[in-house]
């Protein structure tokens, strides 16, 4: 088997490309690099105090989840792009990808233009950290936790669209109860995903379970990184979700609101 990626540089899209490296014989990995300190530098978000504290406990979710940045199994090539470039590449540079068994979508920018078209053509998966339609947007997770819907936090395995997190449905990833804190309850949510979609690309089922169309009637938030700011990042941080309630939450969920639920 043969896959393909369009991924970042975080380790929690570093445990992806492993994850896949043990199914496939080659991953192809476009790999959109951004800062490994994000909150801590001028090109990701700000500099504020808030920020830095806010990402720093989410670097610290993410590695107790996924590790630290680290060398990557043999079987992975690397395209490394600074994260907004890709777009500007001409598309015949991805012409490999035509002959690939998956494409995989995770934490890329908006992929647009004839390469997108490449890419739907090929039914590309995407993976969007949040639960569609209901969140959608950015930072999606980290507002269902704000909104006090934790039961809420997971992602969407849905097919690669014009649109953006848009395509039909394919199934949704949630963590199982646990009695976590809001940072990694969305780092376990992550991985969630992963290893659902690993599951479903490893025994071919992915393809054969039915899609279905989003619907925005059901939306209860679309959410815009400029919302995202010192404000309710301070807000979060000094009132934290109590773990006991996320675990007791999250072991009542009603699953009929999700698409062939998948809990790990």
């Amino acid at each position: 088997m043969k896959i393909a990626l369009f991924t970042s540089n975080q380790a929690r899209h570093l445990h992806l490309m492993e994850k896949l490296s043990e199914i496939a014989s080659e991953v192809l990995v476009v790999s959109e690099v951004t800062t490994v300190f994000p909150g801590a530098t001028q090109d990701f978000y700000n500099k504020s105090d808030v920020m830095k504290e806010y990402f720093q406990k989410m670097q610290e979710a993410e590695q107790e989840v996924f590790g630290a940045s680290r060398f990557l199994p043999a079987n992975l090539r690397l395209m490394p792009l600074k994260m907004g470039d890709l777009n500007s590449l001409p598309v015949a540079l991805f012409n490999e990808l035509k002959e690939v068994d998956y494409i995989v979508v995770f934490g890329a920018s908006w992929i647009k233009g004839e390469l997108c078209d490449l890419l739907v053509q090929k039914k590309a998966i995407n993976i969007h950290m949040g639960i569609s339609p209901y969140y959608r947007g950015a930072a999606c997770n980290f507002w269902a936790i704000y909104d006090g819907r934790v039961d809420f936090v997971g992602a969407t395995v849905h097919y690669l669209s014009k649109g953006l997190d848009s395509g039909d449905m394919i199934f949704h990833a949630l963590p199982k109860a646990e009695a976590v804190g809001g940072f990694k309850l969305g780092m376990l949510a992550v991985r969630a995903a992963h290893l659902s979609l690993c599951k479903a690309l490893q025994n071919g089922s992915l393809f054969s379970l039915p899609s279905v169309k989003q619907d925005k009637d059901q939306q209860i938030r679309y959410s815009k990184r400029a919302e995202f700011n010192d404000e309710v990042a301070k807000e979060f941080l000094l009132n934290p979700v109590d773990p006991k309630l996320i675990h007791d939450v999250n072991s009542s969920r009603d699953l009929t609101q999700f698409l062939n639920p998948q809990i790990i």
